[in-house]
């Protein structure tokens, strides 16, 4: 990610020109999410994965200080300290402002600046390494005080800990709310996108329509991180397999049409059904960045044609995969 030109209202933002990029999410690192310690073991699946990613062309790494609680991010900075030279390569993003299992809350939200500084330099602390190039901010808090936002970000760029900014899960509005206070521009916004999870879709074309009602998503969000540069990044981006072959319980008439028709596709062109199914999303023209969390390096590899995927899709190709996800007809 890097800062574009101001766009046509003045306020700068990501240049959604540049070249389409997948992004590795390492929430899956680290083992599982007990206060049990990491091993050796894991340390190394980890450096397996992130070799897996730059062999795909991927060097964008995508953390939150609570994944694994702590542990994806204390693996990776392993990884770090054990490479020479692998820093100067990567480029890394963490998220902050979502509390576990503290004051006697399952979770809560904390976008405070008090909040983000300890935080923030807690993740540094396990990544071991002196800055991040992205800060995301992990969900809406109802408590947030733009102001205080923009306080803690600013001081945490002013000191190089924080090269750029980003949000995740939040609405156009939201972003808009905090772009008021905040000096740097937002760049990205991490949202759930895929051909299962399909509700940022659904929404354009459902206006004015009986079944919108279905879909929750705030219409207008992904023409407003359009407008500004936000960069998309589509977490959940494989659907967990669901159409590449990760067995279902019982998969619905949709789920199996989608899987054949990912997996005629991907033979048609000499390609992954992984391909396929990451290149749907980058196909949109909203530059869509997935974020892929497997952390199988025989899987991660199998996505590294999805730009030359999305390059080849065809409209009707598109459409058809869309409309096999959906179970019925576009209105």
């Amino acid at each position: 990610m890097r800062p574009a030109p101001k766009d046509s209202t003045g306020t700068p933002g990501l240049d959604v020109s540049l070249p389409q990029e997948l992004v590795y999410g390492c929430m899956g690192l680290g083992g599982n999410w007990s206060a049990e310690p990491y091993s050796s073991a894991h340390v190394d699946e980890a450096a397996a994965a992130v070799e897996a990613a730059m062999s795909a062309g991927i060097t964008l790494f995508d953390h939150a200080d609570i994944y694994t609680n702590g542990k994806a991010e204390a693996v990776f900075g392993e990884v770090l300290a054990r490479t020479p030279g692998l820093r100067e390569k990567i480029r890394l993003q963490t998220k902050c402002g979502i509390r576990l299992g503290e004051q006697g809350l399952e979770a809560y939200y904390d976008l405070s600046r008090d909040g983000i500084l300890s935080r923030v330099n807690e993740s540094l602390a396990r990544l071991r390494t002196d800055y991040v190039d992205v800060l995301m901010l992990h969900r809406p808090d109802p408590l947030m005080d733009p102001a205080e936002v923009a306080s803690a970000v600013g001081q945490l760029m002013a000191e190089g800990k924080v090269r750029a900014v980003g949000v995740s899960n939040m609405s156009g509005p939201q972003i808009e709310m905090l772009q008021d206070r905040l000096e740097a521009p937002v760049v990205g916004n991490q949202l759930e996108m895929s051909l299962l999870k399909r509700a940022w879709l659904e929404s354009t074309v459902l206006v004015n329509h009986a079944e919108g009602t279905d879909y929750s998503f705030p219409h207008g969000t992904v023409e407003h991180c359009v407008r500004k540069g936000i960069r998309l990044q589509a977490y959940g981006s494989l659907a967990r397999g669901l159409y590449t072959g990760a067995p279902a319980a019982v998969p619905t008439p949709a789920e199996e049409a989608t899987s054949a028709l990912v997996t005629a596709l991907a033979a048609a062109k000499g390609t992954t059904g992984e391909a396929i199914v990451l290149g749907w999303l980058m196909r949109h023209p909203a530059g869509i960045a997935p974020v892929i969390g497997t952390a199988n390096p025989d899987r991660i590899l199998a996505c590294a044609g999805a730009a030359e995927a999305a390059a080849a899709m065809t409209r009707a190709e598109w459409y058809g995969l869309w409309v096999a996800a959906r179970g019925s007809n576009i209105p």
